[in-house]
């Protein structure tokens, strides 16, 4: 756990579609107003670094084994604990981070089929600490059916790999998360993404946790 640090770690998830980069922006502004002491630190998985960046780029387009995918997801996530998170949080930061780990599970495990007991090996090897898992202090999980985030993914930009994938896959990635939930209630709170905007937004100004 990342009470290990004394920074704070929040993850924003959700299938594509949920509506989550609607939000994670004014949220940062969120953090920042509430704790002007504290660094907030915005970040994204894939990505969240040089490498990272190069990476996602290959993983949003390239078709590629299954494995290899999951194993390129933890490469630029250890680059990212690295480079970003951890020093973050030793640093006593506010790290918000859109996609962390649960997101591997949902995509690589529910979605694609690979085996969770693999994911969790990776997880273990990728964020294994002496004293624990490195996990975020709170996940802020967005949950919507699939077919409702269907209909909203065919109005935007032209979509990546994982974008493209049916209804099926999705649904499967929904009960993934749905299922990491189930595991670790005080990690994650869920948002009914089925709400207007606001409505969502004013359920987040409200959240209440301690940092």
């Amino acid at each position: 756990m990342t009470s290990m640090y004394p920074g704070y770690f929040i993850s924003f998830e959700g299938i594509d579609g949920a509506g989550k980069s609607t939000h994670i922006e004014a949220f940062q502004k969120l953090m920042q107003e509430r704790y002007p002491n504290r660094e907030v630190v915005m970040t994204r998985e894939p990505g969240g670094t040089p490498l990272g960046e190069q990476l996602r780029g290959l993983l949003l387009d390239a078709p590629m084994n299954l494995e290899t995918e999951a194993l390129l997801m933890f490469a630029a996530r250890r680059e990212h604990i690295a480079q970003v998170i951890e020093p973050a949080l030793m640093a006593g930061k506010i790290v918000i981070s859109d996609r962390f780990t649960d997101s591997s599970f949902a995509y690589q495990g529910g979605g694609r089929g690979l085996s969770i007991d693999k994911l969790n090996d990776l997880e273990q090897w990728v964020q294994g600490r002496s004293n624990g898992l490195l996990q975020p202090n709170l996940t802020i999980l967005f949950d919507l059916p699939g077919e409702v985030a269907e209909a909203r993914r065919s109005k935007v930009r032209a979509p990546d790999k994982f974008e493209k994938m049916d209804l099926n896959f999705f649904e499967k990635v929904r009960q993934e998360y749905l299922r990491r939930a189930k595991e670790d209630p005080k990690r994650f709170h869920m948002v009914d993404a089925t709400q207007t905007p606001e409505a969502i937004w004013n359920g987040l100004k409200n959240l209440e946790f301690s940092i």
